[in-house]
């Protein structure tokens, strides 16, 4: 059991963290790591200016069960643990649910960079974060109803394509709820000037 655990780096979608520091988080992936790796795989990880923002940065402590972060930080902390751990398999559960479009698209440039030459299994329901996959399992009450790439899967026309759409369309209204809120934005703050 002791050698599968250490081939195995999971990120869940409800991130264990320990009460301790940062930096302790961190290297619980990899206890020997140097600090400098420690410091690399938070940049990696997308945190590292936040956690240098802080008062006592690394030293931070994180509270009982990562309290004192944010859902996206604490994700980013157990992404981290999981990058310095290096494992040949990846199991990314939901692993970018907690983080907003931007940081995800940022985390997941990262995650896949790390994948390259491991093994890994991607569980989503934001299907942006698996359309590079090799294959891609479409579960339905526990069956598999479909499989195969992402572009393949599309022109079925199937579930995937109709969750495809689906996502679409409700990335397409956030985006346009995100522009009209700018916009409100500039108006008020012009009103202000004037």
């Amino acid at each position: 059991q002791e050698s599968l655990r250490g081939a195995i780096g999971m990120v869940p979608q409800d991130t264990v963290l320990f009460n301790d520091s940062i930096a302790y988080n961190i290297r619980y992936g990899r206890w020997e790591a140097t600090e400098e790796e420690v410091f690399e795989a938070a940049r990696t990880a997308q945190i590292d200016d936040f956690i240098r923002s802080l008062p006592q940065g690394y030293a931070s402590q994180v509270g009982e069960r990562g309290l004192k972060l944010s859902g996206g930080e604490k994700q980013r902390v157990a992404i981290a643990r999981t990058i310095l751990k290096a494992p040949p398999i990846l199991l990314l559960d939901e692993a970018t649910s907690a983080l907003d479009s931007f940081t995800e698209r940022e985390i997941q440039s990262a995650l896949d960079r790390v994948a390259t030459g491991r093994t890994t299994l991607v569980i989503a329901h934001r299907l942006s974060t698996i359309v590079n996959a090799d294959e891609i399992l479409v579960l339905d009450a526990g069956e598999i109803v479909e499989r195969g790439k992402h572009d393949d899967l599309l022109a079925k026309g199937g579930v995937y394509a109709a969750m495809w759409n689906r996502q679409r369309e409700v990335d397409a209204a956030e985006e346009t709820l995100r522009r009209a809120e700018a916009e409100e934005g500039r108006s008020v703050r012009v009103a202000v000037k004037d």
